[in-house]
């Protein structure tokens, strides 16, 4: 994975390299069962090179910890890994230019699970499997099955936690989300054993 994370660091193919103060390349196990994909750094990832470090990583982390994960054993990305100026939605030749390397991330691990955080990232995963997403509200927690890497992999769309933030509603659907992963996490490990 170094090679990968260097390249992302000192990539050029948008005009966001410009822009931005760090490259917010992903992090977390290789091990891990799941990825959290989101949409694009913020103002604090940008700042420290991390993801999810702000009010939604905080948000995030509470989420993770309510079903007993933590950041050590799930790895986090973005379909972006530099941030797009004013928090402005990742814009498709960004996403197209950028995305590779976050496919390569997904295929060096191998999870079983895919949590996508926010639309931008629900329409990308879902589109390998040729599904169109006309919008996060009808898909979100809903597990679709897709075929990456040659094995059955589950995408969990959900909301992004930023949306939580400004919505306190969407905060309960975030935490049924999370526990639907849970579960089918713990299905997984029982079918395992």
């Amino acid at each position: 994975m170094r090679p990968l994370v260097e390249e992302v660091r000192s990539c050029q193919k948008c005009g966001l390299w410009k822009s931005r103060r760090n490259a917010v390349p992903g992090e977390g196990s290789l091990d891990s069962v799941v990825i959290f994909v989101g949409e694009a750094p913020g103002y604090w990832e940008d700042v420290k090179g991390r993801p999810f470090v702000g009010a939604a990583g905080k948000l995030l982390d509470g989420l993770l910890a309510g079903i007993g994960l933590s950041r050590g054993v799930v790895y986090i990305a973005n379909i972006l890994k530099c941030r797009p100026p004013e928090n402005r939605d990742p814009r498709p030749d960004e996403i197209r230019l950028c995305t590779p390397y976050l496919d390569q991330q997904m295929e060096i691990i191998k999870s079983r699970f895919i949590v996508t955080l926010g639309r931008h990232s629900t329409a990308h995963m879902l589109s390998k499997a040729g599904l169109n997403v006309m919008g996060i509200t009808k898909v979100r927690g809903k597990i679709s099955k897709v075929n990456l890497w040659g094995s059955e992999v589950s995408v969990l769309p959900t909301y992004h936690p930023a949306a939580a933030l400004y919505n306190v509603k969407l905060k309960e659907d975030l935490e049924r989300d999370f526990q639907l992963l849970k579960e089918e996490i713990e299905k997984l490990s029982f079918r395992s054993s």
